[in-house]
């Protein structure tokens, strides 16, 4: 019973936001729910302490992020260096490819650090102009992203510095470039397979006689001017975006030391404020960059961003607060969830597999399925787990850089379902419905999840790590 409560409000949840109803009401009627067909006396301590808890925490900390992306990605439209881009990348690669380009893009962004929401706010200008100049129906925009953005680049690729290829370091004592000929097979595998459904996605669009599209919602406004910015003066903002995250995550450590403190000065006698700079220094660094990128858009293209900025400006910060809520409710309900009992007996369920490596896979994408988040997930599964992946491996003589791999792509697998963050916020960004938009997302998902098996079966074919 206590099973299909658990089940019965992932679907629910799944049911509300594929219809387009509002996550931030619905996220918390499901996960509260779940908890009053449990025990109800819970309902309202599991609220309070638990879903608004963990929701105002995800707010307090990545806000500043979603509106920090949201604003950049804005000048970068208003200031015209959008438009110089895509126009430089469809000289250079054609128009056909334009899905080729935004996929590299934000593979690129990703690779460098960037935080995926950030990606989504930055790149979907870019991918407007070249979908619409190119012909390309705007429903297939959430899927190339979802595949520059949320795949290889994120856990497959090894040394890539996202969360989900961090987090397995801490179990088994890896580094970031675990196993780095699996990550690479895993990420060719995704790559070649996921191009290769959008080109067909796009090929039958033009079959079909359908182009961008008409009356759609929250369109990047065109630049009007005819003069274009020299491109690489247009991309230097994103350049120094994965650069200076990468100055500032190895410098703020560095600067401010394990920990820091200060004491506000307040009437009477207030008590310090201690911060642990390990679990705020990447968040610091993603925000300091974004703030120089701005910050260069404004030099190069003060006069003709400063225009239209009051009015742009206004859907920048309302893009971000709807992403950044979207996505704590989801933090919120993932976090209930996992506190149901329901829940445990999902995780005991699978323990049952006999592969070690199998079982792994499905442990950590079943529970970032239901989660709706790739870290939560994994960090839920290796945290009640890992000693017993770690035993399997020494019993089975594979490498934990192997059990790294797989925990790491895993992660980012069934993560993708109608409910998770992420793919909100991109639907949100591009202002298209999981209705329209979602069957695409929902194959790169198919396809990132099957990259798993396809890596570890490379494995026990050939040995190679």
């Amino acid at each position: 019973m206590d099973f299909l409560i658990v089940l019965s409000a992932l679907c629910f949840l799944m049911f509300v936001a594929y219809r387009g109803y509002s996550v931030i009401m619905f996220a918390p009627v499901a996960a509260l729910g779940a908890v009053l067909l449990t025990d109800p006396s819970l309902v309202a301590p599991m609220f309070t302490g638990l879903f608004m808890d963990k929701m105002v925490g995800f707010v307090k900390l990545y806000f500043p992020v979603f509106l920090l992306g949201a604003i950049f990605g804005k000048v970068i439209e208003l200031s015209g260096f959008s438009k110089a881009i895509v126009s430089s990348v469809i000289n250079l690669v054609g128009r056909e490819r334009a899905m080729l380009s935004i996929v590299a893009v934000c593979g690129l962004l990703t690779y460098g650090g960037v935080s995926l929401f950030v990606v989504v706010f930055a790149v979907y200008p870019f991918a407007a102009e070249m979908f619409r100049q190119g012909g390309i129906p705007k429903r297939l925009i959430p899927g190339t992203i979802a595949l520059g953005a949320f795949t290889f680049t994120m856990d497959s690729l090894p040394g890539t510095p996202q969360i989900q290829n961090i987090i397995p370091t801490t179990f088994f004592k890896t580094d970031i470039y675990a196993a780095p000929w699996l990550g690479t097979i895993g990420a060719t595998f995704i790559l070649i397979c996921g191009l290769s459904y959008l080109e067909w996605r796009r090929r039958q669009a033009v079959a079909a006689g359908e182009g961008y599209g008409t009356d759609l919602v929250n369109e990047p406004e065109p630049f009007t001017s005819e003069k274009l910015a020299n491109p690489f003066i247009a991309i230097l903002p994103l350049v120094l975006v994965g650069v200076m995250n990468k100055v500032f995550t190895a410098g703020i450590p560095a600067l401010y030391g394990k920990s820091h403190s200060f004491i506000p000065a307040v009437v009477g006698k207030a008590a310090p404020v201690v911060q642990e700079i390990s679990k705020i220094a990447a968040i610091w660094a993603v925000e300091g960059a974004l703030l120089i990128g701005i910050l260069t858009v404004f030099a190069f293209a003060g006069k003709t961003v400063i225009a239209r900025f009051a009015e742009g400006s206004k859907s920048a910060i309302a893009g971000a607060l709807l992403a950044s809520m979207n996505t704590a409710s989801e933090y919120g309900f993932g976090a209930v969830i996992a506190a149901l009992p329901g829940f445990l007996v999902v995780a005991n369920a699978l323990t049952s597999i006999p592969n070690p490596l199998i079982n792994e896979a499905i442990t950590v994408t079943s529970l970032a399925g239901i989660t709706g988040s790739a870290s939560g997930g994994m960090s839920i599964a290796l945290a009640a787990m890992a000693e017993t992946f770690i035993q399997n491996a020494q019993a089975a003589g594979i490498p934990l850089e192997v059990f790294h791999r797989v925990a790491s792509m895993a992660s980012g697998g069934m993560d993708t379902l109608p409910h998770n963050g992420a793919v909100i916020t991109l639907l949100a960004v591009t202002g298209l419905t999981h209705r329209v938009a979602y069957k695409d997302i929902f194959a790169i998902t198919l396809i990132k999840t099957a990259a798993v098996f396809v890596v570890i079966g490379a494995f026990y074919l050939t040995g190679i790590v």
